[in-house]
């Protein structure tokens, strides 16, 4: 049912109170500690030094990284950390070489204190094109011309580490999502057909990974009903059944969907893969903000607490045979949104990424936003936003947020994929920044943060070469502000 203006008027005056309208795109700081705030709320005489806390919450953050004597990872006094696989180095139990290119990733409980992460790796086209592509383990194939997939990463309690392939012959596997039943959903980030770029299969979908089942992972299928495009993230909610994506393609720019299942379906293990190709529906978000105008991108905000009402509208072709899903709508039916990324379910919603906007996109230029979106009251909140980063190449500043996870400890984790230097950092309720790990490696990206059940260690990825760490320290709850 559409959402009309009243209902959503009702709806933002609820999801958004509490939240600081504040902050002009032009105004915004992304270095750690900041908050976007408007030049009257930094002259306050209030006693809320950035870095110091409030005065009864604790200080933000864990303090100055520092330098890795190794040159690796810096991180906060205290903290440490210690590779679990390495592309090139560390091998599978089948003999192979870890495969390169680590990406979205996600934590499970596995028997007697083991911790199993199912880790993507991001290679696109043909195996001939990567020293280190994912094995072709039998029966775990999908198309034997594709480099791409995931290893399932075994981590003991006595430390000792196993790695094998839990999904093989898939292309170009960027994030994806943790299910409430154990398993992992894992999205091709291409629109490659079968004879393109040397695949021999259509690519662009989702697939599942059980990693405490390897038998499950046998024959690999995509799932057709949730559409074939440049899947980035993937997220289900628990309660509704619905599924959450997003798309990181320009031209024009990505969309958010949502898969709405069967009526009587019920998810579980296994139960994906015998979904019809055409089951239930697949849609696409449409925003309108509170004075019931539509909004075409989400570039148009500019302001932390913006609040926008969500309908959604069917897709037309989700198998894009002829036409991407996203170039099926025409200007005025969809909202879009330029690299929308990671995503984690948490708080009863859906946390959002749109890594960053530029000439391509309507509205206002920025290096980042992450919007929670509230199932309950369709509502699109915007929580944390990152100006233009100036200078990219000194450490301090943020920009280019890509996967994240909400923390144990309050407020989101967040990898960095910008310019420049690359970091880890929390973002807080209110979207103040605060930074957890640098890599003094090299200039690539991080990928795949996760924390593990017990939220003692959090994982976290370099992804070129491609080298799986594991973070443990002295975490502490952050503020809420």
């Amino acid at each position: 049912m559409p959402l009309n203006r009243r209902e959503f008027a009702k709806q933002s005056a609820v999801a958004g109170a509490g939240l600081a309208l504040t902050g002009v795109v032009g105004a915004l700081a992304t270095a750690p500690e900041a908050l976007a705030t408007a030049p009257e709320a930094l002259a306050s005489d209030e006693p809320e030094a950035y870095g110091a806390g409030h005065r009864h919450e604790p200080a933000l953050g864990y303090g100055p990284l520092v330098a890795d004597p190794d040159g690796m990872l810096a991180l906060p006094e205290g903290f440490s950390y210690r590779v679990i696989t390495h592309s090139g180095e560390t091998r599978l139990e089948s003999g192979e070489f870890t495969p390169s290119n680590h990406d979205g990733t996600a934590a499970f409980d596995g028997p007697r204190g083991t911790t199993y992460l199912v880790n993507n790796h991001e290679l696109k086209g043909p195996r001939a094109s990567w020293p280190h592509p994912v094995p072709l383990a039998e029966g775990l194939v999908y198309d034997p011309a594709a480099a791409g997939g995931c290893t399932v990463v075994e981590v003991h309690r006595d430390g000792t580490v196993a790695e094998w392939v839990g999904l093989a012959g898939t292309s170009t596997n960027c994030a994806g999502g943790r299910t409430a039943w154990g398993t992992w959903l894992t999205g091709e980030e291409t629109e490659d057909l079968a004879g393109k770029n040397g695949m021999t299969k259509d690519h662009g979908y989702i697939f599942e990974v059980d990693p405490h089942d390897r038998r499950a992972n046998l024959a690999p299928k995509p799932v057709k009903a949730f559409g074939r495009y440049a899947h980035e993230a993937v997220v289900v909610d628990p309660k509704r059944g619905h599924a959450y994506l997003t798309e990181d393609a320009s031209g024009p720019n990505g969309l958010l969907y949502r898969w709405v299942p069967p009526q009587d379906f019920e998810h579980g293990r296994g139960r994906l893969r015998a979904l019809a190709d055409d089951a239930g529906a697949l849609q696409a978000f449409k925003c309108i903000d509170s004075s019931g105008r539509f909004v075409d991108d989400l570039s148009r905000a500019t302001r932390i607490g913006t609040v926008y009402g969500v309908d959604w509208i069917d897709v037309p072709d989700r198998d894009a045979r002829t036409t991407s899903v996203r170039k099926q709508f025409t200007d005025g039916q969809v909202t879009r949104a330029r690299k929308l990324e990671g995503m984690w379910w948490g708080d009863g919603g859906a946390y959002i990424v749109s890594s960053y906007a530029r000439e391509e996109s309507p509205g206002a230029a920025h290096d980042g936003q992450i919007w929670f979106y509230d199932p309950k009251r369709r509502t699109l909140t915007l929580k944390v936003l990152l100006g233009v980063n100036a200078t990219p190449d000194e450490d301090g500043a943020f920009d280019g947020p890509d996967n994240i996870t909400v923390s144990p400890y309050g407020g989101l984790v967040i990898a960095e994929d910008g310019e420049g230097v690359q970091h880890l950092f929390g973002a807080t309720d209110s979207g103040r920044t605060y930074p957890i790990a640098r890599n003094d490696l090299n200039d690539s990206e991080f990928t795949g943060v996760t924390f593990s059940p017990d939220g003692d260690t959090l994982f976290a990825n370099i992804q070129t070469p491609g080298i799986m760490v594991a973070i443990t320290g002295p975490w502490r709850r952050q503020p809420r502000r």
